[in-house]
This record gives structure tokens, sequence and C-alpha cells, in this order.
């Protein structure tokens, strides 16, 4: 009986880290788009929930209104979100980023953004928790090894590696990726290249609104729900994967993300969902006790190395 209730509790264990994982890749695709902008603009946008959420709205109303696929809300809702985060860059930041060291200005300005994203999509959906319609994603289970995988689940995960390693060799294979990795070490070193600052931040919006987008998307068809207030318990994970990640490292959010959606998972399945949150700052601060600057350099270093 012991030895049977170990293997159970290890199995389950193993279940919850699983699925953990699955919502992890969702939490670093997410933390990714927010830590980019911080990592080349050094900016906090308190914006990026409600673009996470305004894409997951776009995703919905692809399926639920104009009757197309699945790939197509996630394709049209990263395109969708990554439009709305180049207009919030053209509208809420480029005029404030001129006036050096006004961080607050920009604060300010984002989370007044986010206030007019979140009451548009209020109104849109009358306050209401959507969910995608029956059957939009096909159930399949398999027993692998005492585990329960879902088609959903490899999906999932499938997903998000594919945008990550898009993202990567974007970064730093690709020429666009240089200048914006040249923008991000020193933005007036990269005018003497010939590097437009300005074009590199409008890029870097919509790849970050893009992978918000796709996030949303995702997140919403796995719990078939999606509301306006969706981005702002995922806002305050941001802030977590940024923080435990390394400022503006990319690679250090996608760890970071994975990291904290196991630490979720573990602590709801072996002590209480009221106690999540609790659990993993109480990590969070533990680990930034040993490493203070976060399991990896910020971005700007990342682009030297590069």
């Amino acid at each position: 009986m012991i030895g049977g209730g170990g293997f159970d509790t290890t199995r389950m264990i193993a279940q919850q880290i699983l699925n953990g994982l699955v919502v992890g890749a969702v939490y670093a695709l997410f933390g990714l788009g927010f830590t980019l902008v911080y990592g080349v603009q050094k900016i906090l946008n308190l914006a990026h929930g409600g673009i996470f959420m305004w894409g997951a709205l776009i995703g919905f109303f692809v399926v639920t209104r104009l009757g197309l696929p699945l790939w197509s809300a996630l394709i049209l809702g990263m395109a969708g979100a990554g439009l709305l985060s180049m207009l919030l860059e053209l509208v809420a930041f480029r005029h404030l980023r001129r006036r050096k060291g006004d961080d607050l200005s920009t604060l300010v300005s984002s989370l007044g953004a986010n206030l007019i994203l979140v009451n548009m999509a209020q109104q849109v959906t009358n306050s209401q928790i959507e969910s995608f319609p029956f059957g939009i994603f096909p159930i399949r289970i398999w027993r692998v090894a005492g585990l329960m995988i879902s088609l959903q689940t490899i999906v999932i995960l499938a997903c998000v590696a594919l945008l990550v390693a898009m993202l990567l060799l974007y970064l730093f294979r690709t020429h666009f990726g240089a200048e914006v990795r040249a923008v991000a070490v020193s933005e007036r070193t990269s005018l003497l290249l010939g590097i437009a600052p300005q074009a590199v931040f409008l890029q870097t919006f919509f790849i970050a609104g893009a992978m918000a987008g796709a996030a949303g998307v995702i997140l919403g068809v796995a719990f078939n729900s999606v509301s306006y207030d969706m981005g702002e318990p995922m806002m305050l994970r941001a802030f977590v994967i940024i923080v435990l990640g390394g400022f503006g490292s990319v690679i250090g959010a996608v760890v970071a993300g994975l990291l904290l959606g196991v630490v979720q998972a573990l602590s709801v399945a072996l002590f209480s969902s009221a106690l999540s949150d609790a659990i993993m700052f109480g990590v969070l601060i533990l680990l930034l006790l040993a490493m203070p600057t976060g399991l990896f350099r910020g971005f700007d270093t990342e682009a030297r190395r590069a």
C-alpha cells in the first residue's frame, strides 16, 4: 500500500509538472513580448495585458463570427494584436520616449492605454465570459508511461516551441534582428550605423503584440474562456517572469515562464489554489536572494554576445 501510494504520488506530481509546462509555455510566450519591449526600449508596457486580451478576442471573433478554422484564429489574432501594439507605440509611447529620463510618464500612459483597451473589450463583450464553440478542438488523449497526454497539450507545446524558435532565429540570425540588437545595445550608436531606431521600435512592438496575441488565443482555447479582464492576472506573472528571468533577457523569459507554470501547478496540486500566488512569490524571493540579477543577463548583454 505504501509503495502503491508512493507510485501514485509520483505519477500525480509528474502529471502536474506536464500540466505546468503547458501553462508555463503560454506564460513564456506572453512574457517574451513584455521582456522584449523592455530589453530594447527599457519600457515597462503595462498595456501588454490588454493586447493579450484583444488577441484572444480577435481569435474568438474569427471563429464565431467569421466561421474560420482555429489556425486562422491564431494567425489573425497574432496579426491583430501586433497591429494594435504598433498603434499603441505610435500614440502612447513615441512622443514620451523622446523625453529622456521620464519613465513615470510612459508608465502612466501605458496604464491609461490598458484601461481604454479593457473598457472597449468590456463594452464589446457586455462584461460576459465568452467561450469557443464546443468541439472547436478535437479531444484525443493518450496514456504514456502513466501520464495522460492530450492532443491539445501536444499542439500547444509544439506551437509555443515553434514561435519561440522563430523569434530566436529572427533576433539572432537575421539582418533585421541584428538591427534590433544594435538598438538594444545603444540607440545612439545604431544611428551612426545607419539604423532607424523608430522603425526598430515599431518592429519590436509588433513582435511583442503578436506574441501576446498568440498567447491569448492559445490560453483562451485551452481554458475555453475569453473575458475582458483576462490580461490582469497575466501581467502579475509577467512581472515575475521579467524579474526572475533577468530584466530584458529573451532566453530568461522562456525559462522563467516554464518554471513559473510548473511551480503554480505543483502548488495547486500539493497545497491550495489560494496559496499558489504566495508560493510563486516565495520562490521568486528565494531565487533572487541567490541570484539578485535573475537567472540570465539582459537582452543588451545577449545582443553583445551574439
